[in-house]
C-alpha cells in the first residue's frame, strides 16, 4: 500500500499521478491516465492524495462517487505556512508558491470565483493563473513539508494543514449532499411574517405598512432601509442617535422605535431569506452554499453565497429532514471556554471544564458566590477584552483564582498592541501589523443589532490593512485570536473525526451543516442514536488531537428533530 500520491487534472479531464515518499519526491515514474475518476477509484490503496486544489478535483470525484479518505491541499497548505512567516496576504496559489521558489515574478491569486445559486458550476469554473506543470506541483509539495518542518511548531502545524484540508473535503460533501429544504414551507413562512407580495417587486404588505408606521410617528416620510434618513428623523425629533442598531433603538423614548425595530427584523428576512432567495438557492429540496472552509482569519468558514451561516431562526422552519429521516443537531458546549482551559493549562480552570455539566454554574460557584452571570460576563470578559467598569471587577476575581488563563489572553493582547504575532494552539498565525505597527481593527463594525463586544466575532471581521492608530484595538483582535482561532482548529478536528467515524461505519448519515459549534447531520431515523454517541466521540477525540491528555472536555447538546427550528 503506498500511503500518499500526487494526482493533478488535465486539460482534457485525465490526471498526472505519481507515487510520493515521506518528503515528497516520487518514488516512481509519473504517469498520466484518460480520465480522472477512473485513476483515483483504481487505486483504493492510497490513504492520502496529494492535489493542488480540493475544489478543482474533489467535486468531480464526488460527482462519479467516488469520495477520499484524506488529502493534502496544496493551497491550502501554502496559505497557513505563509501566515506562520507573517507573510498572510501574499498569493497562496501554487503557481505563485513555485514562483516564489525560482525566485521570480510572482502572479496573484486569480479573483474569488462567483457562486452560481443552486448549482455546483462554480466548483468547476477554471482559473486563470492556476495551471502549474506536475513536476512544478510536487516540487511546491516537497517544500512545503520541509517548511512545516522548519516551523517552532512542526508536528501541530502538520496536523492544521491536514485539518484544514480534511474540512476541504467536508465542505465539498457537504455542498454535494445539501441541507433539506422544504420550500413550501418556506413560503408559509415568508407570507405568515411579511404579508402578501405587490406586483413589481416591491415591498410585501407588512413591510410597507411599518414603513407607514415609522413615518406618522415621525410626522414626515421616512426611508427606514435608509440609515441616515432615520438618523436624520431622530436628530430634527431632538434624539441623537449614532446608529440604528436595535440595542441603541430600544433605549430611546419614541414611537418610531417599536415599527423601526420590527420592521428591520422584517426587511432582513426578506432580503437576506425572501421569494428571491429561496427562488435562487433552492433546488430538488436541497439548499447547496458553497462553503469556504478558513474564510476569516481565525479560521471560522464562511460561504460563497445564500448565507447560510445566517439563517434566521423562524427560516430554520423549513429546514426538514427527509420522510423517515431525521436531523441530528448538535451544539458544542460552551466551547471557546473550554477551549481557553485546554491552551492556557490553567488547573482550576480545566478542572472546572472537566465535567459535562454548565460551565458558568460550575465557574461561579468557584468565584463568584453562586452568580452565574457575573462568572459567565467575567470570563467572556477576558476573552473579548472586556475589561472596563464592572468587566474589571469581574476580571480581577476572575485572575485571582485562574491567573493562568487570565494571563494567557493578557500576554496575547500585549503582543497584538506590539505589533507582533500571536498563533492558535496548532499555529495558525494572526495577520501581521505593517511595519511592526498596529494596522488593524478587530472588525470594523457594520450596520448590526448586537450590542459592541457581546460575544459576537470581532475576529471574523478583522480586515488586514485597515488603517487604525489604536494599538489597544489590535490586543483586543490578538487576545480573542487565540481562543477563537484555537477553537476553529478544534472544530477541524471534530469534523474530520465525525466524518471518518460515519464512513467507517457505513452509515447512509451525512453531514449537511455545520457553523462555528454547530453540526447537523441528515440520517436515517434508526441511525440517529449511533450518531449522536458519534458527534459524542468525535468531540472528545478531536480534544485530545488537537490539546493532548488534559482534563477538559467538550460535551454537546444534541437534538434528534424533523425540523431544525425544533432543536432549539
Amino acid at each position: 500500500m503506498t500511503e500518499r500520491w500526487a494526482v493533478a487534472v488535465t486539460e482534457s479531464g485525465g490526471a498526472r499521478l505519481a507515487p510520493l515518499d515521506r518528503t515528497g519526491r516520487p518514488t516512481a515514474p509519473v504517469v498520466t491516465e484518460p480520465d480522472l475518476v477512473e485513476a483515483v477509484r483504481s487505486r483504493p490503496g492510497v490513504t492520502r492524495w496529494v492535489w493542488r486544489s480540493t475544489a478543482e478535483v474533489y467535486p468531480r470525484l464526488l460527482a462519479a462517487g467516488v469520495p477520499v479518505a484524506r488529502c493534502y491541499d496544496v493551497e491550502v497548505a501554502e496559505s497557513l505556512l505563509l501566515g506562520h512567516e507573517g507573510r498572510l496576504g501574499e498569493p497562496r496559489s501554487a503557481a505563485a508558491a513555485h514562483a516564489r521558489l525560482l525566485h521570480g515574478p510572482v502572479p496573484p491569486d486569480p479573483p474569488p470565483r462567483s457562486a452560481v445559486p443552486g448549482s455546483q458550476s462554480s466548483l468547476f469554473e477554471p482559473q486563470s493563473g492556476t495551471d502549474l506543470p506536475f513536476d512544478a506541483l510536487l516540487r511546491v509539495y516537497a517544500d512545503q513539508l520541509a517548511r512545516h518542518g522548519a516551523t517552532d511548531r512542526p508536528g501541530r502545524m502538520s496536523l492544521l494543514t491536514a485539518a484544514e484540508s480534511a474540512g476541504m473535503l467536508v465542505a465539498a460533501e457537504m455542498n454535494r449532499a445539501g441541507l433539506p429544504w422544504r420550500a413550501d414551507v418556506h413560503r408559509e413562512v415568508l407570507h405568515e411574517l411579511l404579508g402578501e407580495r405587490y406586483a413589481g417587486g416591491g415591498e410585501p404588505r407588512k413591510l410597507a405598512e411599518l414603513a407607514d408606521e415609522v413615518s406618522t410617528a415621525f410626522g414626515r416620510r421616512v426611508r427606514p432601509d435608509l440609515p441616515a434618513d432615520v438618523v436624520k428623523a431622530f436628530a430634527q425629533a431632538g434624539i441623537k442617535v449614532r446608529s440604528t442598531r436595535r440595542w441603541e433603538l430600544e433605549g430611546l423614548d419614541h414611537p418610531a422605535v417599536r415599527p423601526l425595530v420590527q420592521y428591520k427584523k422584517l426587511y432582513r428576512i426578506w432580503t437576506a431569506h425572501g421569494w428571491s432567495w429561496l427562488q435562487d438557492w433552492v433546488r430538488d429540496g436541497r439548499f447547496r452554499p458553497e462553503y469556504q472552509p478558513g474564510g476569516t482569519v481565525s479560521g471560522r468558514w464562511t460561504t460563497n453565497g445564500g448565507g447560510a451561516l445566517q439563517i434566521p431562526k423562524v427560516i430554520r422552519r423549513a429546514v426538514v429532514a427527509d420522510e423517515g429521516w431525521r436531523l441530528v443537531v448538535a451544539d458544542a458546549d460552551q466551547m471557546e471556554p473550554r477551549v481557553l482551559a485546554a491552551i492556557s493549562r490553567d488547573r482550576g480552570l480545566m478542572e472546572v471544564a472537566g465535567h459535562d455539566g454548565d460551565l458558568y454554574t460550575a465557574l461561579s460557584d468557584r468565584a463568584f458566590h453562586g452568580d452565574r452571570d457575573h462568572a459567565k460576563i467575567a470570563l467572556l470578559g477576558a476573552v473579548y477584552g472586556q475589561t472596563s467598569g464592572d468587566g474589571l471587577k469581574n476580571l480581577a476575581a476572575l485572575r485571582r483564582r485562574f491567573p493562568d488563563a487570565v494571563a494567557y489572553v493578557d500576554d496575547a493582547a500585549k503582543a497584538g498592541e506590539e505589533g507582533r504575532l500571536v498563533r492558535t494552539w496548532l499555529g495558525r498565525t494572526s495577520p501581521p501589523a505593517a511595519g511592526g505597527e498596529d494596522d488593524g481593527e478587530a472588525g470594523i463594525p457594520q450596520e448590526s443589532d448586537a450590542p459592541p463586544a457581546d460575544g459576537s466575532d470581532p475576529v471574523g471581521g478583522f480586515t488586514p490593512g485597515y488603517a487604525s492608530s489604536n494599538a489597544r484595538a489590535r490586543g483586543r483582535f490578538t487576545r480573542n485570536f487565540v481562543v477563537q482561532g484555537s477553537a476553529a482548529d478544534w472544530a477541524l478536528l471534530l469534523l474530520a473525526a465525525l466524518r471518518q467515524s460515519l464512513a467507517t461505519a457505513g452509515l447512509r448519515a451525512e453531514l449537511v451543516f455545520f457553523q462555528h459549534d454547530e453540526v447537523i447531520v441528515h440520517c436515517p431515523e434508526e441511525e440517529a442514536g449511533t450518531v449522536v454517541e458519534a458527534i459524542r466521540a468525535a468531540g472528545d477525540l478531536a480534544g485530545r488531537t488537537a490539546f493532548g491528555d488534559t482534563p477538559v472536555r467538550f460535551p454537546f447538546t444534541t437534538a434528534v428533530v424533523e425540523r431544525y427550528s425544533d432543536a432549539k
